[in-house]
């Protein structure tokens, strides 16, 4: 696969480096763009990839088009480049912009929609796509192969993308508050700091691996480790005391507000 991908920031980065690191394509296949010469100039010597900061030049090397510009910048963008992408299939990862929207800029392109997250650069990502009018099950496949190749992805309608951004898209920097809180614990108890996020760190990716692996519920999975009169209730009775469950739930809710907003 012959793949650009246009505003290759930290979301495009974290995609890029997923894809080198699958072996999805050859490095030589691959070009991505940025606004400034000197940071095109510091990606390409890092990925060693052809980097640029001509959108046009990109598309023409490209089958494959990644657009991971700004929401706001979209629509701005890619009506521009709508003859450039013309013909090609085009997968867009801004938060809140809808296919109507895309299809509208880019009426001869075959457009896909995607969410994935910042955890795809060391292939732990999370992707949901959603298939815009006239997506082949072949172009749906390629898609989900680059997305694959940076950790899970699925498809889903376009009616859950919003969640989707407020839940994986911006779930992991949620994470990583919790997983700050779990260690400045151990570091209130007296563990070093290092050994303190080491040991959150391992704990947070582990109970996460049980849920994929196990297929078990989360609650299930709770009660296994919750022994009557033990700590572990006590942590959680503390836990229920500062209202855990609905604080995160409602990060999500607002996160996905705001989501579906980004888009005009």
């Amino acid at each position: 696969m012959r793949i650009a991908i246009l505003g290759c920031g930290t979301l495009g980065e974290a995609v890029l480096g997923g894809i080198l690191a699958a072996g999805t394509t050859d490095r030589s296949n691959v070009v991505v763009t940025t606004r400034r010469d000197a940071h095109a100039k510091a990606l390409g010597k890092e990925h060693g990839v052809d980097a640029t900061t001509d959108n046009a030049e990109a598309i023409a090397k490209s089958d494959i088009v990644l657009v991971a510009v700004k929401p706001q910048r979209a629509g701005e963008l890619l009506p521009t480049l709508a003859k450039e992408l013309s013909g090609k299939t085009v997968i867009c990862t801004c938060a809140g912009v809808r296919l109507d929207q895309y299809e509208s800029w880019m009426p001869d392109s075959t457009v896909i929609r995607a969410m994935p997250n910042t955890p795809c650069l060391i292939r732990e990502g999370m992707t949901v796509l959603a298939p815009g009018t006239g997506v082949t099950e072949d172009q749906l496949e390629q898609a989900r192969a680059i997305f694959a190749s940076a950790g899970r992805c699925m498809v889903l309608e376009e009616k859950h993308m919003d969640a989707v951004t407020g839940l994986s898209g911006s779930g992991p920097a949620f994470a990583f508050v919790v997983l700050e809180a779990l260690a400045d614990g151990g570091v209130m108890m007296g563990l070093p700091r290092d050994a303190a996020v080491e040991l959150a760190a391992q704990t947070m990716q582990g109970a996460a691996r049980l849920v994929l692996d196990t297929q078990g519920h989360p609650a299930a999975l709770k009660d296994q480790v919750t022994t009557p009169a033990g700590c572990t209730i006590a942590g959680l009775l503390t836990m229920e005391d500062g209202k855990i469950r609905s604080t995160l739930a409602r990060a999500i809710q607002e996160a996905t507000k705001v989501a579906s907003g980004l888009g005009g």
